[in-house]
């Protein structure tokens, strides 16, 4: 990403601000401090918050535009990875209370309406709650989530590239074929691990889903020992990260013999239901509406029991967020929106059948960013 587009995040952050009528913003290691800032990190005990006042651009490290407090020693590594001209430090030692209690009143933020991480721990709102006791306080999704839902080029790109990655290793567990026979569930996740980062992922997005048989039929089974049979459909869930955003993608293959006989039908049902559901996609049409197009095809063929999750999920630094495709949910899909498309059907004790694939929210419809085929069969001729 280029170096002035997380600086122009914190612009846009300070104007929704002002237009929410709150006074700042506090983020700590989270999603939202890497999307305003590019820096990632895991959150510690030591205090590390990113404030954000809804008016002024900071000129030094006394300006009263966007401020990082970090201990000191992060602060090479903060100056060196981000934008963020004013960057303040505590040392290990001192008081990280009377730092933060300073630096709020600096900013004339002890008072107003401040905007706390919805993640943040309750050790750092309890200090800042102790360092501005004037204030009134909310969530920062409340101007944070209207930002990140509609993702700029640079992210755009950069799902594209981790969408292209998950397409290859999908390509790669075709050409399986009947040598998956045999592996566990456990050998296929590190197969795919080992592609993602073959073709370009940085590791696994979230826990991969290798669901053979009857664990299929469990959408959030995850992988264990149970070892891949001949006919037996396996539901594979799994995505990677490229610059810190993730893929997504869900593909149900039978990797020798015939499948039960149920089972062709089932997948002809989720495919024609997530075809439905994608067709559905474009600005102004509720996300509601697109969850009702794939669950109507299922219904209608008599699985609408067997289908009991939302039809998709927003996807972006979090792979799971706004907007959410599923029923009540009528907010309307704006361009730049990206989101999951993954109906599926679940038969317990049997099988189960998902497929899934990312798109994002055009002018006039949507771009599917995963493009490799949804049929279940594989080997090398497939």
């Amino acid at each position: 990403m280029t170096e002035d587009v997380h600086a122009e995040r914190r612009e846009r952050a300070a104007a929704r601000l002002r237009e929410t009528g709150a006074d700042g913003a506090v983020c700590f290691p989270s999603r939202n401090l890497q999307y305003l800032t590019g820096f990632a990190e895991e959150p510690g005990e030591r205090h590390l918050l990113l404030v954000v006042p809804a008016a002024g651009t900071p000129s030094d490290d006394r300006g009263d535009g966007p401020t990082l407090l970090v201990p000191a020693l992060y602060e090479a590594q903060v100056r060196e990875e981000t934008t963020v001209e004013a960057v303040r430090t505590w040392a290990d030692g001192d008081d990280p209370t009377a730092a933060v209690r300073e630096l709020l009143a600096d900013l004339g933020l002890r008072d107003g309406r401040l905007l706390v991480d919805d993640t943040m721990w309750a050790t750092f709102t309890q200090d800042l709650r102790a360092a501005a006791p004037d204030a009134e306080w909310g969530l920062a999704s409340e101007v944070l989530a209207d930002l990140r839902v509609r993702k700029d080029e640079a992210e755009l790109d950069a799902m594209r590239a981790a969408a292209t990655a998950a397409d290859a290793t999908v390509r790669d567990l075709r050409e399986l074929g009947a040598d998956a026979v045999g592996m566990t569930e456990r050998d296929l996740a590190d197969r795919i691990a080992d592609r993602l980062a073959a073709h370009g992922g940085d590791g696994t997005a979230f826990e991969t889903i290798v669901g053979a048989g009857p664990n299929g039929a469990k959408p959030h089974h995850g992988c264990g020992d149970r070892e891949v049979r001949a006919g037996e459909p396996v539901v594979l869930d799994f995505g990677t990260r490229v610059d810190g955003y993730p893929s997504d993608q869900t593909r149900t293959l039978v990797f020798d013999g015939e499948p039960p006989a149920e089972y062709e039908r089932v997948h002809e049902t989720v495919r024609e239901a997530q075809a439905a559901a994608v067709e559905a996609v474009e600005p102004g049409v509720p996300a509601e509406a697109v969850d009702r197009a794939a669950r109507g095809v299922i219904e209608d063929a008599g699985y609408g029991d067997a289908f009991f999750h939302r039809t998709g999920h927003g996807v972006g630094l979090d792979v799971h967020e706004e907007p959410y495709v599923v029923a009540g949910n009528d907010r309307e899909l704006e361009p730049g929106m990206v989101f999951s498309v993954e109906p599926g059907i679940y038969l317990d004790g049997r099988f189960g059948c998902r497929i899934e694939d990312l798109v994002v929210v055009t002018e006039d419809g949507c771009e599917r960013l995963n493009d490799t085929d949804r049929g279940w069969r594989t080997g090398e001729t497939y």
